[in-house]
């Protein structure tokens, strides 16, 4: 009986003491889970503050935009000694006429000053700036920002892109812009003008990029493909530099739009790459190298909404080829009527000033990769550039005249006038020879490349009868 009541007591006293370590175990569980929950709260209500004071949009890392001040200082210091002063003295005539004559009035030549700006490219002297800076010079005096003043050689210009070559001599290594590849630049881009605008020397203005591949005049022979910001850029401003915030030059300030005669907003720029393949080209060959796809057409938009829903043409950008030059580029490679040109290598082409300022960076042989669609279906072709073998001059479709061509004519120069166009048609027949104009010879298509229209005053031609007339404008 005493041994059953010790164990009822020592099994009751085993049981009170388990009792008492559940609840002691329960008590530090509770402990635990408040302590948690008091620590949750506090990352709960640090998150909850956070979001108070975030924008409404919660994905605020994508498309995120620093909000620190952009610094020029840096771009400016590295470019701006590299931009010098250019002036240009050019001998010009008033016009003469009957009555001068009568009174004995004579009229002697007069100097006319113009200036304009330019961009040192190698420390040995050479210096792009534009044509127009330059034209008819006489004379070309270089100021650099040192006040250091040179007499500038003219190397070569290329009136189609309006791109020049200077050089100067001088024994002292030169402060120069490298190159950057204008074919990278971003609309949005902050940019830096640097020029002499109103003869205000090294003058530094900053801006973004507007737009690319500007086409200011659809209707002329030049098809411009211009880098557009909102730097300021006056008078003087010409031949001057376009940097990026690097300091590298992308391009080459050439003109503005304007109604008053100054800035109004938008100014524009030749391209790097096209103004580094042409100071190549003049440095190397005397002359800008083109190389030429041989296609014609147009771009595709809505003002071709009836062909292009005759033709039942899906796609909404690009270039509609309409004609295949024979033996050219295009031809060999396989590009027929009707492809619709959307790339060439990684530039994609919604309009035709968008193939022609890639294009104007390559030279004869270069290959290209060109993406385009043919009966909805994307395809890739290979093609090597030509040498200009036409050129259109006055509206005038002319082509090189062959050795054996010469021969048969009795002529040592001139170049067949393949299709004298709306402009002379009724005038001068087709197949017609073009041998001089404003009484200088002709002789290659390369030349019709650089003589400015507007200075043509006559032209000289044989007409297929073997006549030769001169037809004054």
């Amino acid at each position: 009986m005493k041994n059953c009541k010790f164990n009822t007591k020592l099994l009751f006293i085993k049981f009170v003491k388990k009792k008492k370590l559940m609840k002691t175990c329960l008590k530090f569980w509770f402990i635990l889970l408040a302590f948690f929950s008091c620590k949750n709260e506090k990352k709960t209500n640090t998150v909850l503050n956070e979001f108070k004071h975030r924008p409404v949009n919660l994905i605020s890392q994508l498309n995120k935009v620093s909000n620190q001040p952009v610094n020029f200082v840096e771009a400016a210091e590295k470019s701006i000694n590299a931009v010098v002063h250019v002036k240009n003295t050019s001998t010009v005539s008033d016009d003469f006429s009957y009555l001068d004559y009568f009174y004995g009035r004579n009229k002697s030549p007069q100097n006319r000053i113009g200036t304009g700006s330019g961009v040192i490219v190698s420390p040995d002297g050479f210096i792009i700036t534009n044509n127009h800076v330059i034209e008819d010079a006489t004379r070309i005096e270089v100021t650099t920002n040192e006040n250091i003043r040179y007499q500038a050689k003219l190397v070569g210009t290329d009136p189609y892109t309006d791109i020049a070559v200077l050089k100067i001599e001088t024994k002292k290594v030169l402060p120069y812009l490298y190159f950057a590849d204008s074919d990278n630049t971003k609309i949005g881009e902050w940019v830096l003008a640097i020029g002499n605008p109103f003869n205000l020397n090294s003058t530094v203005t900053a801006g973004i990029i507007s737009a690319k591949s500007r086409d200011l005049n659809k209707l002329d022979r030049r098809n411009q493909s211009f880098i557009q910001t909102d730097a300021a850029v006056n008078q003087g401003n010409s031949g001057g530099a376009l940097v990026n915030l690097n300091g590298e030059l992308i391009g080459i300030n050439t003109a503005i739009t304007t109604i008053s005669g100054g800035f109004e907003g938008y100014s524009f720029a030749v391209p790097s790459n096209i103004a580094r393949k042409v100071f190549e080209d003049i440095i190397e060959f005397g002359t800008n190298q083109k190389g030429m796809l041989g296609v014609q057409g147009f771009a595709i938009s809505p003002e071709f909404e009836k062909f292009i829903k005759e033709n039942k043409i899906k796609q909404s950008e690009g270039f509609y080829i309409s004609k295949v030059l024979e033996n050219m580029g295009a031809f060999n490679a396989g590009i027929k009527e009707g492809d619709i040109l959307i790339s060439v290598d990684d530039i994609k082409i919604k309009k035709f000033s968008d193939l022609t300022g890639y294009l104007e960076s390559k030279r004869p042989g270069d290959r290209v990769t060109l993406g385009f669609f043919r009966n909805d279906i994307k395809k890739y072709l290979k093609v090597k550039l030509e040498k200009t073998k036409t050129v259109e001059f006055l509206n005038m479709t002319l082509s090189n005249l062959t050795n054996k061509e010469k021969e048969d004519l009795k002529i040592k120069s001139g170049l067949r006038i393949v299709d004298s166009g709306e402009f002379l048609e009724g005038q001068i027949e087709n197949n017609s020879i073009l041998i001089d104009i404003n009484g200088n010879v002709i002789d290659a298509v390369d030349q019709i490349l650089q003589i400015n229209p507007n200075s043509v005053r006559w032209i000289t031609y044989i007409n297929p009868n073997g006549e030769k007339i001169r037809l004054r404008f």
